[in-house]
């Protein structure tokens, strides 16, 4: 028999080795085992879903479970996306208080969502868009918009089965989107189901989920289920456990996994998983605990030791995802990064003290990208990180004469910090303690680091105790100033407030002639264009630049046109910088934001700051994709932010190409 391979590699048989019938069965053959071959490979890009649901109380580490989940599945050299399920009305996180719902978190499509998703960034290297975060909002805003244009030809229009199914959809769509450097489909895609099991809200999700489960197969779904295991006196409790299981497995969901949260520093004991194996329908492998540890870094770790990566890949054959060398070498280097990481910041020896001015600092979460910008930096600079909150209305001098105690505890924290930082906000209260700290730091020589309200504020100080202007303010805090230093933008909406800030990653071009001094520039690589997530209604008065820049207060840093004041830097002082951008949002354990690392490294020392500067021209790398890092006239004219080969993002919207 002659045979000839061609391009595609199918067998062409010689003219006269067989008769008809023999040709046309050959024929056959080789199509069924193609056919076969396609079908098998078509199976196998499947991506696979990890469901992460919470019971008994909301608020005990999902999200941070579900990120630790993933990075561990990126160290086996997979593409992992994440997805966050919040089940309240809002269209969005833009309009919450950060005292109830926690810091809003800033996408580069200028989406605001949930908190939660700033973890999968940071602990994933991905960049997600605003379809990462779904709300029942969200939800019901789609299935109205398509009842109205009649895409349900006449149907009553129900829970089950239009809402349930464009939850599933909606999953399924963004589930596709690339989000690293690969520029590839995800392999993985991590839900977590925001709120706990049983609560009216996440009634359709649950819903969905159970449907969804068989829409994508037994074999690429499975079901993390957290819940918490209070410690009373010592004795570990299983109820609450067997309860909200019990639920779950009513509403049709079976968990593969039981991640039992402990508040305290003991772990799981193996009777206390024993008892949870039995009456919860579980093997014991499938019972593992998460204590609190001395950092959340160590999560990922503590969940490998109990087995986690080997149940799920058995669970979910992960062994037949076609994994690349390339892929598994990067997984294995990311596994050893991380683990150094860890063990070097347990045996940091010397402390960084910085004190945060904030406005809400009775919830630590409102500041969570900025305390994990600190924490990534002060692993980079070998230190132990404090961090002292102080409530910016405690330095004003009406509180000495209503609460002298808390006045003066407050001063005592800023006049020994290492470091003070004053981070984003809104509203007038709180900014003239906050304004008193910033007089301190410039006066002083104390690092100091601005952000979004903390860098207007730097301009208001300037202008009053500089430029002798008294009444210089902002007219987010009175309309009527005559001397406003920050006024309000332009193309800003007055009526609308979700949504309609400045958003989103937009470029800074750093001034010529700051190569030569400019902290913030070499911090960045000596970059000449650089780019950081924005969100802010109000900007300096650009009638008043050319005077401050006079009086000795440069903008190192501005928009394209040059007309947008966002970076300034004081540049005979120790470290003075404030920055209109929110540059937190994009920090990641392993590449902390640039300004950030700069100001823990000046808290620590002159020198280690300057070993720093070093070290970022060398070897800083931007955290954003390539295609994301457009101008703003792009931006301005519907250029698509790009999302991998073969999608887009158009007014943040993914779709293919």
């Amino acid at each position: 028999m002659e045979v000839r391979r061609k391009q595609n590699k199918r067998p062409v048989l010689g003219k006269k080795s067989f008769a008809g019938t023999v040709l046309g069965r050959h024929r056959c053959i080789v199509d069924a085992f193609f056919s076969t071959n396609f079908a098998y490979s078509i199976k196998h890009k499947m991506t696979k879903y990890i469901v992460v649901s919470g019971g008994v109380v909301s608020g005990i580490g999902k999200g941070v479970i579900a990120s630790s989940t993933g990075l561990l599945l990126k160290t086996l050299g997979l593409k992992v996306t994440a997805i966050k399920i919040d089940p309240y009305m809002n269209i969005d996180a833009g309009t919450m208080r950060p005292q109830e719902h926690g810091e809003v978190y800033v996408l580069n499509d200028g989406g605001e969502v949930d908190l939660d998703l700033g973890n999968y960034e940071r602990y994933l290297n991905v960049t997600l868009s605003r379809d990462n975060n779904i709300t029942t909002g969200k939800i019901y805003k789609e299935v109205i918009e398509k009842e109205r244009k009649g895409d349900y030809l006449g149907k009553t229009v129900q829970i089950v089965p239009h809402v349930t199914n464009e939850i599933q959809d909606w999953i399924e769509r963004v589930s596709k989107i690339p989000v690293d450097e690969t520029g590839e489909e995800p392999n993985i895609c991590i839900v977590e189901l925001g709120g706990t099991v049983g609560d009216i809200e996440s009634a359709p999700f649950v819903e969905a989920m159970r449907q969804f489960q068989f829409r994508v197969g037994h074999e690429n779904f499975a079901l993390i289920h957290v819940s918490l295991v209070p410690d009373m006196h010592g004795e570990q409790k299983t109820k609450p456990t067997q309860t909200t299981v019990h639920s779950l497995r009513g509403l049709g969901l079976l968990p593969d996994l039981i991640a039992c949260r402990l508040l305290v520093p003991q772990p799981l004991r193996p009777d206390t998983k024993s008892k949870i194996s039995m009456f919860c329908h579980v093997a014991a492998e499938q019972v593992f605990g998460v204590h609190d540890v001395s950092s959340v870094y160590h999560v990922p770790l503590l969940l490998r030791s109990q087995g986690i990566v080997e149940y799920l890949t058995k669970r979910l054959n992960l062994e037949s995802v076609r994994v690349t060398k390339e892929m598994a070498d990067g997984g294995v280097s990311l596994s050893n990064r991380w683990r150094n990481m860890t063990s070097l910041s347990e045996r940091a020896f010397d402390t960084v003290h910085i004190v945060l001015v904030g406005k809400y600092t009775d919830l630590k979460d409102s500041y969570m990208s900025v305390t994990k910008s600190l924490e990534h930096s002060a692993f980079r600079v070998n230190r132990k990180l404090t961090v002292q909150w102080v409530e910016s209305s405690d330095l004003e001098p009406e509180v000495q004469e209503n609460a002298p105690a808390r006045y003066h505890d407050a001063w005592r924290a800023v006049v020994g910090a290492r470091g003070i930082l004053v981070p984003g906000g809104f509203g007038n209260r709180g900014t003239e303690g906050m304004l008193l700290a910033i007089k301190y730091a410039r006066e002083q020589g104390i690092p100091y680091l601005g952000i979004c309200l903390g860098f207007q504020l730097a301009v208001i100080e300037w202008s009053r105790n500089v430029l002798n202007i008294s009444d210089a303010t902002s007219m987010e805090f009175d309309q009527e100033s005559k001397s406003p230093a920050i006024v309000f933008m332009p193309e800003i909406s007055k009526t609308h407030m979700g949504g309609t800030m400045r958003l989103g990653l937009r470029p800074t071009v750093f001034q010529e002639g700051t190569e030569t001094w400019s902290k913030a520039r070499k911090l960045y690589g000596g970059a000449e264009k650089i780019w950081e997530r924005h969100r802010h209604r109000y900007e300096v008065n650009p009638d008043w630049v050319e005077r401050l820049t006079a009086s000795g207060l440069p903008f190192v840093g501005k928009d394209e046109k040059g007309e947008r004041m966002q970076v300034l830097e004081l540049r005979d002082h120790p470290f003075f910088m404030g920055l209109q951008a929110h540059p937190e949002f994009c920090t990641r354990p392993l590449n902390p934001s640039p300004p950030f690392l700069g100001f823990v490294a000046a808290a620590s020392g002159p020198g280690v700051l300057q070993e720093q500067i070093e070290n970022q021209l060398r070897n800083y790398t931007p955290p954003h994709p390539e295609d994301a890092m457009v101008s703003e006239a792009e931006l301005r004219n519907g250029h698509p932010v790009a999302y991998g080969k073969d999608h887009v993002l158009v007014n943040g919207n993914a779709s293919a190409i």
